[in-house]
């Protein structure tokens, strides 16, 4: 899918350059395929983006939360907000709480649902099962999705990509960019968003031979990794850095993702990284119960 257009006065940054996406990829040194156009300015108001930004960081923190709980923490922190702009606006997000409702998650009534694959399942050895799921990142003047794949053994990030929108053609490109990269996995795991179960997505699979798992509507923890994931890129990245560019964010992603896999040491792993327990295959595992991914040795 070709990367579409967008100046750089759309992103917050330089208007009167006038600069297109590839030229401000090739000046910061990173892939054209990787970024998407950033939403439009003036989608949201002043006051709707400091409320995204509250609720995003209280989502990271409770992913519990549902609107009426989102409420009454904006309300605490005095704003006088109703829940049917709480609902919009976790809508735009793509967030909901941990229940069956319109978020990323959402699918398609045509699209079909695969089995949850990993539950009892004993992750024993690098590329077994992957993941992947979409969160929110929010700039200074509007805000972009991210999807990253995850390998649960190591826990190593296999690829990503960002986008102003959540259709399935960016999640396509990490997948197949991931697969370009590494060695396929053998059981690959989605929610039941539209993006995940569309036929251009799981044809990807299917034709390299993977197995599809789905977890139950609803069930955020089925893919418990990648909200790991999310919570470590949010606090130990976005939330300090508060980029304010897309390029800005493009350039920090970058760097951080490249520091999660050859240099954070993470504790589950013995304080390994991700990318030495991925390439030696000591070290790592999980145990998925019937609740939840116990770390293994």
């Amino acid at each position: 899918m070709s990367v579409r257009r967008a100046w750089i006065d759309r992103a917050g940054d330089g208007e009167s350059l006038g600069l297109p996406v590839s030229h401000q990829c090739r000046l910061v040194g990173i892939a054209r395929s990787t970024v998407y156009a950033p939403a439009p300015v003036g989608v949201v108001s002043d006051l709707d983006l400091e409320l995204l930004r509250l609720i995003d960081e209280e989502y990271t923190r409770r992913p519990f939360y549902g609107s009426r709980r989102m409420v009454v923490s904006l309300r605490q922190q005095g704003y006088g907000v109703s829940r049917k702009r709480v609902q919009r606006l976790m809508r735009l997000l793509g967030l909901a709480g941990l229940v069956p409702g319109p978020h990323t998650s959402k699918g398609h009534p045509e699209h079909p649902i695969y089995p949850y694959l990993l539950r009892g399942l004993s992750v024993t050895r690098p590329n077994q099962v992957w993941s992947t799921d979409i969160t929110y990142i929010r700039l200074a003047r509007g805000f972009v999705y991210l999807v990253a794949i995850i390998d649960w053994y190591s826990r190593q990030v296999q690829g990503w990509r960002v986008s102003n929108t959540l259709d399935a053609g960016f999640c396509i490109d990490c997948l197949e960019e991931a697969l370009r990269c590494h060695a396929p996995p053998e059981i690959f795991n989605t929610d039941q968003g539209v993006q995940f179960t569309s036929e251009a997505f799981t044809r990807v699979l299917r034709a390299a031979d993977i197995a599809i798992s789905m977890d139950g509507r609803g069930r955020a923890l089925d893919n418990v990794f990648v909200e790991r994931l999310w919570r470590s890129v949010k606090y130990e990245d976005v939330y300090p850095k508060g980029y304010e560019t897309l390029p800005e964010l493009l350039t920090g992603l970058t760097e951080y993702f490249v520091f999660y896999n050859t240099q954070r040491p993470h504790q589950s792993l013995g304080y390994r990284t991700p990318e030495k327990v991925h390439q030696s295959g000591q070290g790592g595992g999980v145990t998925i119960s019937n609740r939840f991914a116990e770390t293994g040795g």
